[in-house]
């Protein structure tokens, strides 16, 4: 979970530590929020994205294109309030193919995609 800058870090990934002071500074510009405003709010943002990490591969295991078109176009909100184009990119592919019927879409592979590139926030 996401510890302030103010305190240390320790045992956090350098990747994990990037991601997160990323995160931090698109807040900061985007919103113009103050840091410890932001520190209060980041452990409820990352805990949200697990759970629409959590609603995403639910629907993967249920087959279930629609179900999964909607789930990223909610995960693809929050990718981008928290400055994870990348990742935002991905779920747009997923709520597009989805809304779509996607049959042919290997989504299990975006999802394994976004996985991977969300994994240091949530470490």
């Amino acid at each position: 979970m996401y510890e302030s800058v103010d305190k240390p870090m320790i045992g956090k990934s350098v990747n994990q530590k990037k991601s997160i002071e990323s995160i931090r500074l698109h807040l900061t510009q985007q919103f113009n929020l103050p840091l410890e405003q932001i520190d209060m709010l980041l452990p409820t943002f990352i805990a949200t994205l697990g759970t629409h990490m959590g609603n995403l591969e639910k629907a993967l295991a249920e087959n279930n294109p629609v179900l999964l078109g909607k789930v990223g176009h909610t995960i693809k909100g929050a990718f981008l309030n928290l400055g994870l184009p990348d990742c935002a990119q991905i779920a747009l592919t997923i709520e597009e193919k989805g809304r779509q019927g996607g049959s042919l879409t290997d989504f299990k592979k975006l999802v394994e995609d976004l996985r991977l590139l969300i994994k240091p926030v949530l470490e």
